[in-house]
């Protein structure tokens, strides 16, 4: 967790001397954990792994605005 933490992968919160994680990075911190569990993926891997998938879905994102950009202009 920490090793994850110092690499910017998740955020730990402190409150009160405990350490807490947002319950929006629990399905993400599941998959690193499987990743490096069954993949034997090191923490790098994991960063390049997950920085890959953000560059994935910010393309995606972009085809699906482009496409209806395109639409609109076919339905002219």
């Amino acid at each position: 967790m920490d090793a994850l933490h110092r690499t910017g992968l998740i955020k730990i919160v402190i409150i009160e001397q405990d350490q807490f994680l947002h319950q929006d990075q629990i399905s993400d911190l599941e998959k690193m954990i499987r990743l490096h569990h069954e993949l034997n993926v090191n923490i790098e891997g994991i960063d390049v792994v997950f920085n890959l998938l953000e560059k994935e879905k910010a393309l995606r994102d972009e085809l699906n605005a482009l496409k209806n950009k395109l639409k609109l202009y076919e339905n002219e």
